[in-house]
């Protein structure tokens, strides 16, 4: 594949209308039997495998696994056995599966129609960026670091955050990917998952320290890092909020030495 995006591979039109199927559907169309998919503001189908399409469906894997902490922590609280110290740690997490839909259809996107797209809607912000940028230097004054690598799977809520993790950061490489062969164009789409990343692996472990776990250590014949004491995870009165241009994130430091983590 050459450096330009008319060298990405497009479907060709192998069908102007819906194939009839052999049944009803509100969500079932078969127009992506064919292997097509469309982008958002409409313009020609491109395939399933298009490098923007990987993109913004890794994004969608990353919702997903978000969707699985933030069930852990629900089905928690159904059985009355959420640790009062996780606090809002779930709005939190539903906070930014909102804000991965506006990644998401930023890169669904033509690179042609970016004029149609819309802070904090439909495209990455500034404000969105340095939101999570707050978060992370609030929690890394307050949550104990570990030194080295550390192995995921002290609870179910940070391991599922490590599985979000990752998945971001497989969406970071597709993006860098869209940028080398011109089909992204001036975004902020790379430096939002970038942070991200960092945001939810230090998330993990506040989760840890919030039900007194501590990380275990890649290498075997360490110690586990020393607990500083169950972390408290809260949350702002509007913990749904999702970020635009005119919103920024609050980064008052706390006195407290637990993580406050402001949804």
């Amino acid at each position: 594949m050459s450096g330009g995006p008319a060298a990405v591979r497009s479907v060709p039109e192998v069908a102007r209308g819906a194939p009839r199927l052999p049944f009803d559907s509100a969500v079932a169309t078969g127009r992506g039997d064919d292997g097509s998919t469309g982008l958002l503001f409409g313009g020609p189908r491109v395939a399933k495998d298009d490098p923007r399409v990987e993109a913004y469906g890794t994004v969608d894997e990353a919702v997903a696994a978000l969707g699985i902490a933030r069930a852990q922590l629900g089905l928690k609280a159904e059985y009355g056995v959420l640790s009062p110290s996780v606090g809002r740690l779930a709005e939190l997490i539903l906070r930014l599966q909102r804000e991965l839909f506006v990644v998401a259809a930023e890169l669904a996107t033509p690179r042609e129609l970016g004029d149609r797209l819309r802070d904090g809607e439909t495209r990455v912000s500034q404000a969105m960026v340095d939101a999570l940028g707050a978060l992370v230097v609030d929690l890394e004054a307050s949550v104990t670091i570990p030194k080295e690598f550390v192995v995921p799977g002290e609870t179910m809520t940070s391991a599922a955050l490590e599985v979000a993790r990752t998945t971001v950061r497989r969406a970071e490489r597709r993006v860098v990917t869209l940028q080398r062969v011109g089909l992204l164009g001036e975004s902020l789409v790379l430096p939002y998952l970038n942070r991200l990343a960092d945001l939810l692996w230090i998330l993990a472990r506040a989760a840890e320290q919030a039900e007194a776990r501590s990380p275990t250590p890649a290498r075997s014949g360490r110690r586990r890092v020393a607990r500083p004491g169950s972390a408290a995870v809260v949350g702002t009165s509007d913990p749904t909020r999702t970020s635009d241009a005119t919103r920024t994130s609050d980064a008052t430091r706390t006195s407290d030495p637990t993580p406050e983590v402001r949804p």
